[in-house]
């Protein structure tokens, strides 16, 4: 199982989509308390961690940390980042001589004036690139995520070439998530998922033709209602068992969190093909949307069982 261990909410960004920036008031943790996380997290049989936030690499023990969760058996440890601080290579080469195994840094659009309009700091788009091309030089693993937005949605295809030409070994394109920042600035920041769906099918079609395959490429809170013919891209098929820790407590199962009380589904919901595998969007999505763009794909309905790994249905 992964563990989701949120270290603190500072950051050296101030996203204008941001999920968690109503709890930076929360502040940081101790080491002592992540330490101890870990060690409890470790005997409920997790044995990945992702370190996230806020920002990891803001932390002056980051790597205390790393090398701490190495000793205790997780043979997973993944730094989730902006990705601003791996443009020093020498923090880079810490961060993989304490232990670390992959490298999640976020980028947002394909050039400094739409990312950084959004991360809101001149400047991030550079580093995060370079962090990128200093981590693949390093020979590490690179995941991107990328937060779909009304500034970057018809942007996802020339994002899609961007992170094929350099390398990342998987890439994802999240679905924004309409809270923190991004449900105080909701009709700047969220788009209509159908307005966004063209773009994130020509994207996922890059990627296919470079050679991504389902899982090395996916889509997040996308429900597969947008999704046909790419439903194997649906991030379902691929988030593995996790629970997350926080300031505010534990979540010891996230997937059950995210369909019983994250996400939601509709009525028509019941006459779709993928009901039993889609989690549905966000919640907050249709309150303000609405429900009418979620169309019904007929057919039999597929059980979890029945979604090969790569998600085909074909």
């Amino acid at each position: 199982m992964r563990l989701d261990l949120k270290v603190g909410f500072s950051c050296n960004n101030n996203c204008v989509f941001c999920a968690q920036a109503h709890k930076r008031p929360l502040g940081d943790r101790t080491t002592g308390e992540l330490k101890k996380e870990l060690e409890v997290a470790g005997g409920e049989g997790c044995d990945e961690v992702v370190l996230t936030g806020g920002e990891p690499t803001v932390r002056k023990d980051i790597a205390q940390l790393i090398s701490h969760a190495r000793s205790l058996g997780y043979g997973l440890v993944q730094i989730q980042s902006n990705g601003r601080m791996f443009s020093y290579r020498g923090y880079v080469e810490r961060m993989v001589k304490a232990g670390a195994t992959e490298f999640s840094p976020a980028i947002h659009g394909p050039d400094s004036v739409t990312h950084d309009r959004q991360t809101r700091v001149a400047g991030s788009f550079g580093q995060t690139l370079q962090g990128i091309k200093n981590l693949k030089r390093l020979k590490q693993r690179v995941i991107t995520n990328t937060v779909v937005t009304k500034f970057n949605c018809s942007r996802l295809p020339e994002m899609a070439r961007m992170l094929v030409s350099l390398g990342v070994d998987q890439f994802q394109f999240a679905f924004v998530h309409p809270v923190g920042n991004a449900w105080k600035n909701f009709q700047a920041v969220v788009p209509r998922k159908s307005d966004a769906a063209p773009f994130i099918r020509e994207a996922l079609d890059i990627a296919k033709e470079a050679g991504y395959r389902p899982g090395d490429v996916m889509v997040e809170a996308f429900p597969f209602c947008f999704m046909e013919g790419y439903e194997q891209f649906c991030s379902e098929m691929f988030i593995p068992p996790a629970q997350v820790r926080d300031a505010q407590g534990v979540t010891p199962h996230f997937e059950e969190w995210r369909k019983s009380q994250g996400k939601v589904k509709f009525s028509q919901c019941e006459k779709c093909r993928f009901n039993l595998v889609c989690e549905g969007p966000w919640r907050e999505y249709p309150q303000k949307y609405g429900s009418g763009e979620f169309v019904p794909l007929p057919g039999r309905k597929l059980a979890a069982s029945e979604m090969p790994a790569s998600g085909r249905t074909d």
